[in-house]
């Protein structure tokens, strides 16, 4: 027997497990989807050492990379760092 073949049968035999599977399934695809965001879209992260090895400066000084921002107006900031 098959994992799927037990999990339909439990299912079959208690429907109150339906919310269960859903709920643990979302979590799991979103933790995923926030994981491949972190490895695709955070400046510390260098995918191509060749071309660039230094992500993090080519990052503008008012560009959003943070998933979350609390009272933060990143287009008015000024710069405050010299470029390279």
């Amino acid at each position: 027997m098959s994992m799927f073949s037990v999990v339909a049968k439990q299912v079959k035999t208690h429907p109150s497990l339906i919310p269960l599977f859903i709920f643990i399934g979302g979590g799991a695809a979103m933790s995923m989807l926030y994981l491949a965001r972190l490895a695709l879209k955070n400046p510390d992260v260098s995918w191509d050492r060749k071309n660039n090895p230094e992500p993090w400066n080519k990052m503008e000084y008012n560009q959003q990379y943070k998933f979350f921002k609390v009272n933060m107006d990143y287009s008015k900031l000024k710069k405050d760092r010299p470029d390279f």
